[in-house]
């Protein structure tokens, strides 16, 4: 899993690089249409980072043997990023710019976009192994399977503070 992580923290490592070199070359203000409103993103790291709680509270109950706290942490990850996807796909269709408008257009709507499939993974994992937990799979001793998905979120979440911090953040520094 961590290879894994390495090779995706790459990505969104190149994809926020191209963001600021295009940032430093571009000949007016960054962003083009002025710094992105904060409200929703700031929304959604509240969202992202109570969901990496509620997996963490799963893990640690597969680690104490409460089938209750690792059911109830998975479904609260769970319904926490499916509320984040709804509220980017909203912020998505509030923008006064699309993917081909310029290149910052691009750019926001690749990392973004990007970002957005890692949380639908992400999910996907979370809904696999909030199936398991019901059926009681996770005992203390046997456990790997929900700790190394309960990781992958905790990447997915570790990702959003990145681009939050580059993309609706940065923009109001310069």
């Amino acid at each position: 899993m961590w290879t894994l992580i390495g090779t995706e923290a790459s990505l969104f490592a190149y994809l926020l690089f191209s963001y600021f070199y295009m940032a430093s070359q571009h000949a007016g203000r960054w962003p083009p249409q002025g710094p992105p409103e904060l409200f929703k993103a700031s929304l959604n790291t509240g969202l992202l980072l109570a969901s990496s709680a509620c997996a963490w509270w799963s893990e640690r109950g597969a680690r104490h043997g409460s089938r209750a706290a690792q059911a109830s942490g998975l479904l609260g990850a769970l319904v926490l990023g499916g509320v984040f996807m709804g509220v980017q796909f909203g912020e998505w269709h509030s923008k006064p710019f699309t993917l081909s408008t310029d290149a910052y257009g691009s750019l926001y709507f690749t990392i973004t976009g990007f970002h957005m499939l890692h949380v639908a993974v992400g999910m996907l994992m979370l809904a696999a192994l909030l199936a398991w937990a019901l059926l009681g799979y996770f005992t203390p001793r046997r456990h790997a399977p929900l700790s190394i998905g309960v990781l992958y979120w905790h990447f997915v979440d570790v990702v959003w503070l990145a681009v939050y911090a580059s993309l609706f953040l940065s923009p109001r520094l310069s």
